[in-house]
């Protein structure tokens, strides 16, 4: 029988929300946090996994406690690893701390990690799973969606005006949104591992694409630049400048692109290229979210926001669901995901024109 209790539910809350502090600085390893509590009931230490490299939340929360933690209640927001990476097994610190029970709403589906749960029973500790696991999965889902999938998280973000544009008939785009939606898309790709974009999009708008400031200084962690296209890019383009690392992807097929990342530990791609590595992304059912700022604005003519995705009648209408609106001074961004996805056998799409 279950041992769950609502002071369970409310202590693997909290975990969830120190989780949320290592979002955008972890690649390519989960967010988790952790809070311990004492043989009493009395938290006496939290964690998170803050940076790559840098202690797993048990151990953060472990340190805290000294003492304090044995015969004490673990609650983490995943299934403690169970291997020796960067650093040791999480399960195995527990079971030396002197933990009692360990708490965890989701299991590890990285087949490298797994087995903290079976370890710590193994070794007498009470396990319970599966506490609050949909908000620790919404918090986690980019990660686990690329374990799981084995190919990473896409994002496809692009800015329009209200007719669909994402450009005026001169090629121009700069600037469609104002600073604080500019704003915002920094802080979003701050979190985003690659940033992804096609050649034409590079020759019409020599974009650097990296993580800036609200004074327009580039970040010191910045994303992969990935350039998808054939053509060459010249050497003074600004996406090839030291700021950040570009990787330069000669291919047409969006699965070979995500392969390629794949193989990189990329966990999360910010699509980012104009209307034909878009459409040719979304007719492979390889869009995982979509974030668009729409201006409150009009051109009537010009670049669409995304190309054809062979649609013949309305019957071929793809739609989305709607998980957000923020407004962002006069302009609105709508977060939204595919209604439906095929994202376990993705069509082969050709970007002959990227």
């Amino acid at each position: 029988m279950s041992s769950t209790s609502p002071i369970d539910v409310a202590w693997m809350r909290r975990a969830v929300e120190l989780a949320a502090r290592g979002i955008g600085s972890t690649h390519p390893n989960p967010v988790v946090g952790c809070v311990i509590t004492a043989r009493d009931g009395h938290p006496v230490g939290e964690g998170w996994h803050a940076v790559t490299g840098g202690p797993h939340a048990e151990v953060g929360a472990l340190r805290m406690a000294g003492n304090r933690a044995r015969g004490g209640t673990a609650y983490v927001t995943l299934e403690p690893c169970n291997h020796t990476g960067r650093t040791g097994p999480c399960a195995q610190a527990l079971v030396e701390a002197g933990i009692a029970r360990v708490v965890y709403a989701v299991p590890d589906p990285n087949p490298q990690a797994a087995g903290g749960a079976s370890y710590l029973v193994e070794h007498g500790v009470e396990v319970e799973s599966g506490v609050l696991s949909g908000e620790a999965e919404a918090g986690n889902g980019i990660w686990l969606h690329a374990v799981r999938t084995g190919r990473p998280f896409v994002t496809w973000k692009f800015a329009t005006t209200l007719d669909g544009r994402s450009a005026a008939k001169d090629g121009s785009s700069k600037w469609i949104t104002g600073t604080a939606a500019r704003a915002d898309v920094h802080r979003l790709r701050a979190t985003c591992d690659a940033i992804a974009v096609g050649t034409q999009t590079v020759f019409d708008d020599d974009p650097e694409l990296t993580v800036r400031d609200e004074f327009d200084v580039p970040v010191e962690r910045q994303p992969l630049r990935v350039v998808v296209g054939d053509r060459e890019i010249p050497e003074t383009a600004r996406v090839r400048n030291p700021q950040a690392e570009t990787l330069l992807l000669p291919t047409h097929d969006p699965a070979e692109v995500l392969r390629q990342l794949a193989d990189r530990q990329i966990r999360h791609l910010w699509l980012e290229g104009g209307p034909t590595l878009a459409a040719a992304f979304v007719r492979a059912g390889l869009v995982d979210r979509i974030v668009t700022y729409v201006a409150p604005a009009l051109l009537g003519s010009g670049r669409s926001a995304v190309g054809d995705l062979g649609a013949e009648s309305i019957a071929d209408l793809r739609r989305f669901s709607l998980s957000d609106v923020t407004r962002l001074g006069d302009d609105v961004r709508l977060t939204l995901s595919p209604v439906s996805q095929h994202a376990q056998s993705p069509a082969r799409t050709d970007l002959r024109t990227v």
